[in-house]
C-alpha cells in the first residue's frame, strides 16, 4: 500500500511511503495568486503529484494532519490554511482516494514529540532514514518530516 502524508498549508509538504520506505517527499507546490504575490498552493501540481502513484495500480490511502486554529494567527491566514485543506479534500474526492485525518497531538504522541521543538521531527526522521537527510538538510524542511512521520503514523496504527 502506498501511504502519502500531508502536512497541509502554503509551507507544508506531501510524503510518500510504500510499506515504510520514502518513495519521495515533497514541498507543497505553490504558485502566486493575482496581483498582491500571495502564494496559494497549486492544486494542479498536487493533482499531478498523487496521480503519478495511481498509474502503478496500487492501493493508495492519503492522510492528513487536522490542524486546528491556531493562537495568534490571523483571520487571512486561517483562511488561505483552511483553503489549502480544501484543495486537499477535493483532489482526493476527485481521484476517488480515503482520506484519513490525524491531529498533531496523536501523531506527535507516537513519536514521543509532544513538548519538543519544531526541529525534533527533523531529527528523528534523519536517525530513521539517513539515506534521505539530504533532503531533510534545511531547518525548514521540518515539514517535510511532519509529512513522513504523519504517513508513518497511519502505517504503524492503520488508525
Amino acid at each position: 500500500m502506498i501511504i502519502i502524508g500531508i502536512d497541509p498549508g502554503i509551507s507544508g509538504a506531501i510524503s510518500i511511503l510504500e510499506n515504510k520506505k520514502i518513495l519521495e517527499v515533497y514541498d507543497t507546490p505553490t504558485m502566486i495568486d493575482g496581483k498582491k504575490n500571495k502564494r496559494q498552493i497549486n492544486s494542479a501540481q498536487v493533482t499531478n503529484i498523487i496521480r503519478e502513484r495511481l498509474k502503478d495500480g496500487k492501493e493508495i490511502t492519503v492522510v492528513v494532519e487536522h490542524v486546528n486554529a491556531m493562537p495568534g494567527q490571523g483571520v487571512t491566514s486561517m483562511f488561505n490554511f483552511g483553503q489549502s485543506f480544501g484543495v486537499i479534500k477535493g483532489i482526493c474526492a476527485a481521484l476517488s482516494l480515503p482520506i484519513y485525518f490525524v491531529r498533531p497531538a496523536k501523531w506527535k504522541k507516537h513519536f514521543n514529540l509532544i513538548k519538543t521543538n519544531k526541529d525534533a521531527s527533523r531529527t528523528k526522521v534523519i536517525e530513521a532514514y539517513p539515506q534521505i537527510s539530504d533532503k531533510l538538510h534545511r531547518k525548514k524542511d521540518s515539514n517535510r518530516a511532519d509529512a513522513i512521520l504523519i504517513a508513518l503514523y497511519f502505517s504503524d496504527t492503520q488508525l
